[in-house]
């Protein structure tokens, strides 16, 4: 597997462990990679009257000597790392891509009386899979933590 397909495989397979830790959380989906004023949004998620507009990122774990336990017994250094990765620019562009979504969908925005920015990390621990190229990325161990309100 070329490194390319491996983070492509890597995004959609976070992507999908994020809405089932979400769904598990009671959140239901509402859209998943939805497009809108060529932002692209990873998670629509609704519960109660809060509509959350999330951003998924996923990562390969640092190696395990250089990590700390986060307080979701997560690996907290490589999640900070990758909840930093969304930044100002990042922020601003979903804030549009949210924007133009709820123009284009008036009944979610009706529907909702409080909306948010979470974002959900998503860390890939390869370790000792890391030799067999073949392995996919949902056959591994993974951690994953939700940042709620982070922007």
């Amino acid at each position: 597997m070329t490194k390319t397909n491996f983070r492509q495989v890597l995004g959609c397979e976070g992507e999908r462990r994020a809405a089932l830790f979400l769904e598990a959380r009671g959140y239901r989906i509402i859209a998943r990679n939805v497009r809108a004023d060529r932002v692209e949004i990873d998670l629509i998620v609704g519960r109660g009257a809060t509509l959350v507009f999330v951003e998924v990122k996923s990562r390969r774990a640092p190696h395990a000597s250089s990590l700390e336990v986060g307080p979701h017994g997560g690996l907290h250094e490589g999640h900070s790392l990758a909840a930093e990765a969304v930044d100002d620019r990042k922020q601003r562009r979903l804030r549009r891509g949210a924007h133009a979504w709820l123009n284009a969908n008036p009944e979610q925005a009706r529907g909702s009386r409080r909306r948010r920015f979470d974002v959900v990390t998503c860390l890939f621990d390869g370790m000792g899979e890391t030799q067999n190229k073949t392995t996919a990325p949902g056959s591994a161990r993974w951690s994953i933590e939700h940042w709620e309100s982070a922007f």
